[in-house]
């Protein structure tokens, strides 16, 4: 008989992990040359890194004070549902299940091949099988075994920030002040305090992808040990290294290139690392073989914390049941994971539908900022006691949402109509999917008449 529960095995050091396996993936590998172009000077650039890590510690506080508050699977989800909100709830899940987990999946395996398609010649199709049997090979992993996926996860993001700190160990011996030291200029060239304000606020914007990931292991706070701890350790500290880790390498890249190639260059790291005595002849590899490792294990991280949302969806019974199938032998959610899994797969030949949903990222965006304001609710409730409380609470619940609704405004001005329309799409066909399920429940919750 399947065991019921799924259990606490993961400790400190594959959930620090998978907080910076997931948040550092390829998006770091462009980001650098784009908030560069919207800071408009190298030391702009450096510091709107380090103010974009900084303005993520109280999102990371407060997720942290939530998933000791809640110390089961389903983040988002569970926390919106306790503040009082069970449909919103459902459809923050909805809404991240069709239109973001099984897409990632399938961007991340794409991506991988085209870093490998930079070392040996390979064919779309054939790509695209590729693609499909890394996502396979996950998913057996990660079905077999909480343990030793969190084992790998370890592993290979010690592997994927290796790269990173050569790159910023052997290139800082080779900076060059005048390129830090360039003006700071506006498109048409002149310097103004004005525009190095909104400038900045520009550059720190631009950060906030690179910064999103972190909060992937709230999926799986019920299989975490003693909670009370890692959550806020693994959390925040994720943070703090993952912000050194940008910083520096924003550092690095300026001093190596002049600005305006940094600005425009679509591949600023591989550009940095050629301009290195020794390494540079093999910047392009070197930085294809940096990227493959470093998509690896976020996909790895993806296909083991994704399906958690799922799980607990179906639990409350507001999802297919079957997504609360637990494995007899391994004590893993393989029905949830293998149905993400085989979406994913799917829309890998479906390169066209996967573009399209990224019209969903306003949805999804606004979805984060609803839990950061979900605590202001959670903490009114009687049986709200948290194993851990954020600092200046009041404070970092503001700061949380504030620096929340700055992606929602740059993303809703990226695409406004798409946007609004991908959130009709998700109520209309949300909201009929919850009542379904709502109403069921409550009628198998019905007591039995024994007097008919």
């Amino acid at each position: 008989m399947a065991t019921k529960e799924l259990t606490r095995k993961l400790g400190f050091w594959p959930v620090l992990a998978i907080a910076i396996g997931t948040t550092v993936g390829s998006g770091i590998f462009a980001s650098v040359g784009e908030v560069a172009g919207a800071s408009g000077s190298p030391w702009l650039t450096i510091l709107a890194f380090i103010i974009g890590g900084l303005i993520i510690i109280p999102q990371m506080c407060v997720y942290a004070e939530l998933s000791t508050a809640y110390p089961v699977n389903g983040a988002d989800y569970i926390y919106i549902k306790n503040a009082g909100s069970r449909p919103i709830a459902f459809l923050s899940g909805w809404a991240t299940f069709w239109a973001n987990d099984p897409p990632s999946l399938s961007i991340m395996a794409l991506a991988i091949i085209n870093y490998l398609g930079f070392l040996v010649p390979i064919g779309p199709l054939t790509g695209k099988f590729i693609a499909s049997a890394l996502i396979i090979l996950f998913m057996i992993m990660h079905i077999r075994s909480v343990e030793g996926g969190g084992k790998f996860q370890t592993i290979i993001t010690a592997a994927k920030i290796i790269p990173f700190v050569v790159v910023i160990g052997v290139g800082v011996f080779f900076l060059k002040g005048d390129y830090l030291g360039a003006a700071e200029t506006t498109a048409a060239g002149t310097a103004t305090a004005a525009t190095g304000i909104m400038a900045l606020l520009a550059g720190v914007s631009a950060t906030s992808w690179s910064y999103t990931g972190m909060a992937s292991i709230t999926y799986m706070t019920g299989e975490i040990k003693n909670p009370g701890k890692t959550m806020p350790r693994a959390l925040i500290g994720s943070c703090l290294l993952i912000l050194a880790l940008y910083s520096l390498l924003s550092l690095v890249i300026s001093g190596l290139l002049p600005f305006d190639k940094l600005v425009n260059s679509s591949a600023p790291i591989s550009d940095a690392i050629s301009t290195i005595p020794g390494i540079g002849p093999m910047a392009g590899v070197f930085v294809a073989i940096m990227g493959i490792i470093v998509i690896m294990g976020s996909l790895s991280s993806c296909i083991m914390y994704q399906p958690r949302l799922e799980y607990a969806m179906a639990k409350d019974k507001l999802f297919f049941k079957s997504f609360a199938n637990i494995h007899p032998k391994y004590g893993t959610p393989h029905f949830s994971i293998m149905v993400q899994c085989l979406l994913g797969i799917f829309l890998i030949f479906v390169s066209n539908l996967t573009d399209l949903l990224g019209y969903f990222t306003l949805v999804l965006c606004f979805k984060n900022t609803l839990t950061f304001g979900s605590i202001l609710w959670c903490r009114k409730r009687d049986d709200y006691n948290p194993l851990w409380r954020t600092p200046a609470p009041n404070l970092m619940a503001f700061l949380a949402i504030a620096s929340s609704l700055i992606l929602v405004v740059s993303t809703f001005a990226w695409a406004p109509i798409q946007g609004l329309a991908a959130a009709i799409v998700v109520i209309v066909t949300g909201l009929p999917a919850y009542y379904f399920w709502d109403k069921k429940d409550r009628e198998q919750d019905q007591p039995i008449d024994l007097d008919v």
